[in-house]
């Protein structure tokens, strides 16, 4: 059956609807024999107030909009689970839309989001995001915005890792296990994230003076396709990598299937390090040590940061989360 509504109410009992709006709410200029007619016919219709329609009303919706390139990456995924409860705690409604990792797409989405009049938008920009006037637009219309994972140099408040420390401190520990050509798996290079893991891999690299290499370092879209284009591109070198730090999860499963597919074994002919989660390292053979990211903290603090500036808070705050290594099998004599 459909769920009565106030029209229908008014409807029935022949009088207005805001006569049954004041009602409903408590206030005062509803006789009570009245009053018990509408809560009677409310109660028996299952009637439930219109958010949409208080929203309206009051001009606040409750909601937030959270934008991800793929949220079905188990990344993005866990990140959008921990700021939906945390929102969810806080009373606010979370409408997720997903960009397929495309800058067009996600200028729609933040048009889209904008148009249902949420109150603030957490947001990682997709991987060839380059202008970021839609999101420096929010700050304009006072709709509180924070990036969390791509974070570019702007003026907007942001949740990063450690990227540039934990990616010096991922290839220390290849060199201190005994590889001297480490290859870098990254994402485009116009992407903060990128930037500063490489810039991380580098400074590793000059701290025990290791000569860089420029054919080991490959950085390029993130996919499966162009991961595995890259890995087998170096592992055909004349003098082939001994260890590739990769900078994304699925830059890290195209690692493994391009090893695989020329007869090598990790870690005796390559190690590898990633940046993933542990439930895939877990899940693949063998084991990968990885960059495990704190994504349930990276969650809530987004939404900390949002709720500051729905609290009034219009600063600029820069939230970096720690990232520690996990070593599993794909290191040599590093093994836990």
């Amino acid at each position: 059956m459909k769920r009565i509504s106030q029209r229908d109410i008014a409807r029935q009992l022949g009088i207005n609807v805001s006569t049954v709006s004041r009602a409903l709410r408590g206030l005062d200029g509803v006789s009570p024999e009245l009053k018990k007619q509408i809560e009677q016919l409310a109660e028996e219709g299952g009637y439930r107030p219109n958010p949409f329609a208080v929203s309206l009303r009051y001009d606040t919706t409750r909601t937030i909009g959270i934008v991800v390139p793929d949220v079905a990456f188990n990344h993005y995924a866990q990140i959008v689970k921990r700021i939906e409860a945390e929102a969810r705690n806080a009373g606010y409604m979370s409408i997720i839309t997903d960009t397929n990792d495309m800058y067009g797409n996600e200028v729609n989405c933040v048009e889209l989001l904008i148009n249902m009049h949420v109150e603030g938008i957490i947001i990682c920009p997709a991987q060839d995001t380059v202008d970021f006037t839609h999101l420096l637009r929010l700050r304009e219309l006072h709709i509180p915005v924070v990036i969390f994972d791509r974070a570019p140099d702007i003026d907007i408040s942001s949740v990063m890792i450690n990227d540039v420390a934990s990616a010096r401190y991922a290839t220390n520990c290849l060199i201190e296990s005994g590889a001297r050509r480490i290859a870098f798996l990254g994402g485009l290079n116009q992407v903060k994230q990128t930037i500063d893991r490489k810039h991380g891999y580098l400074e590793a690299l000059r701290e025990h003076n290791i000569p860089i290499r420029t054919e080991l370092v490959k950085c390029h879209h993130i996919s499966y396709n162009s991961g595995l284009t890259d890995t087998l591109e170096l592992l055909r070198l004349p003098e082939p990598p001994d260890a590739i730090v990769a900078s994304h999860g699925l830059l890290a499963i195209s690692v493994l299937s391009a090893v695989t597919s020329l007869g090598l074994r990790i870690p005796d002919d390559v190690a590898v390090i990633a940046y993933m989660t542990d439930w895939v390292s877990e899940m693949s053979h063998p084991r990968l040590s990885f960059i495990k990211q704190n994504l349930r903290e990276i969650g809530i603090r987004a939404f900390r940061l949002l709720q500051d500036q729905l609290d009034g808070d219009d600063s600029v705050q820069h939230i970096i989360v720690k990232a520690n290594l996990e070593l599993r099998d794909s290191t040599k004599n590093m093994n836990q």
